[in-house]
């Protein structure tokens, strides 16, 4: 039996998706954001873009002093379709205009994933992909996506576990990673750091 404390993970995003499903998975992390300033950041593709945002935000939140000890996770996401890097869209036009082209197309989702070890000062990271086939939305129904506000606030303009599933009509991958993290990769990176995933459940009776 390990009688050694539980370490405190801390999650350096904001995304709710992400935090629900760390919390599904017995983890009880606390979120800090970042801060980051992502349109400063640039890479050669979407997947080195992805890396390194998740990369950037988990190191600055590990070098805060009031988390040291703690392990930290950072994620970014992005839709590669045809070799652009596709983010949040910055207003309801962009999304119209992004369900439009997606629409009956496949694209991957790119996630980066990089935890740090504050206490070792190591950290790993990886990207998860996932290949998305979109449905063929009429353009009635593209208009009342976008005008539930949903699409502004997700990477792509979508997501699995939100009002465009009935758009999405499968994937190729982790199902995790779509909605905003892969839980088999993070636990790969934290064995990688000597860390096991088991060691960081909460108490059953939480």
């Amino acid at each position: 039996m390990n009688d050694q404390p539980r370490r405190r993970l801390v999650l350096a995003s904001q995304s709710p998706a992400r935090l629900g499903l760390l919390r599904q998975a017995g983890l009880d992390p606390d979120v800090i954001v970042s801060g980051v300033d992502e349109d400063a950041i640039t890479a050669p593709t979407p997947a080195e873009l992805a890396l390194a945002l998740a990369e950037a935000k988990a190191s600055v939140v590990a070098a805060r002093p009031d988390v040291h000890g703690a392990l930290v996770i950072g994620c970014d996401s992005v839709l590669d379709l045809d070799g652009r890097a596709l983010g949040k869209p910055a207003d309801a036009q962009e999304a119209t205009a992004r369900w439009k082209s997606m629409r009956g197309r496949a694209g991957t989702l790119q996630t980066g994933h990089c935890v740090w070890d504050t206490a070792s000062g190591r950290h790993a990271s990886a990207i998860a992909s996932t290949v998305v086939r979109f449905g063929d939305p009429t353009d009635e129904e593209v208009a009342a996506y976008v005008a539930s506000g949903e699409p502004l606030h997700v990477a792509g303009a979508f997501t699995l576990d939100g009002r465009s599933a009935p758009f999405i009509d499968g994937i190729d991958g982790d199902h995790g990673n779509v909605i905003g993290i892969s839980l088999p990769l993070v636990r790969r990176l934290l064995a990688e750091l000597g860390v096991g995933i088991t060691q960081l459940w909460r108490p059953a009776a939480d």
